[in-house]
């Protein structure tokens, strides 16, 4: 694993287009995210897919979620977001809010283990969101740590467990970590808590207007 030294306010070019590469390669890149960090990859890859799964050391029946640029990477990439979806992202993102959304025909079942839904967010980290736009796609943010271990705050402590199966972690220091995002499928007629997390749902539904 090559460790590079990237600033979380201002990420250098130069380092980001060297993850790109190796993302667009079809490697994985473990980055920094406004909660923890996170693995990196081509979510339009099966190859790509795979490697994460081998670098975690996890079934591959486990859905991996997503994070974009921005709200236009998402609907570029994933469709229009509803109504709902679209009034709860301009609330929340960049943020630790996850919109369960339908899963494309152009994204590998292998992304999402065979179901038919996706979860993506902006996070409030500019390397993320920077690598994103960099890359020109939405990219995979599964915690960057062994399956059945802590995910992780510590670029140490990536290197330490993730080893050759990473190429490159893009070292921005200690993440804020905190709670995880909440997860909210508004993929169906009626919007539906997945996950609590860091959103409360009451604020959620005030958000919408149901309560």
């Amino acid at each position: 694993m090559r460790r590079v030294a990237i600033d979380g306010r201002q990420p250098d070019a130069a380092s980001l287009q060297e993850a790109v590469a190796i993302i667009n390669a079809g490697g994985v890149v473990a980055m920094p995210t406004d909660t923890l960090y996170g693995l990196a990859a081509d979510p339009f890859s099966p190859a790509a897919i795979e490697r994460v799964f081998a670098a975690k050391g996890r079934a591959a029946e486990r859905a991996l979620p997503l994070v974009a640029a921005d709200i236009r990477q998402v609907e570029e990439q994933l469709g229009a977001l509803p109504p709902e979806g679209r009034r709860l992202a301009a609330a929340y993102w960049p943020g630790p809010l996850t919109l369960l959304l339908p899963r494309p025909s152009t994204m590998p079942e292998q992304l999402t283990g065979g179901l038919r839904h996706v979860g993506v967010r902006v996070p409030a980290h500019a390397v993320a969101r920077d690598l994103c736009r960099a890359s020109g796609r939405l990219l995979t943010a599964t915690s960057a740590n062994p399956s059945g271990a802590p995910a992780s705050a510590d670029p140490d402590e990536v290197e330490r467990s993730m080893g050759d199966g990473v190429a490159l972690l893009l070292d921005a220091g200690m993440t804020p970590g905190g709670p995880p995002s909440t997860i909210v499928d508004v993929s169906g007629a009626a919007v539906r808590l997945v996950r609590p997390g860091a959103i409360p749902w009451d604020e959620v539904q005030t958000c919408l207007g149901l309560v």
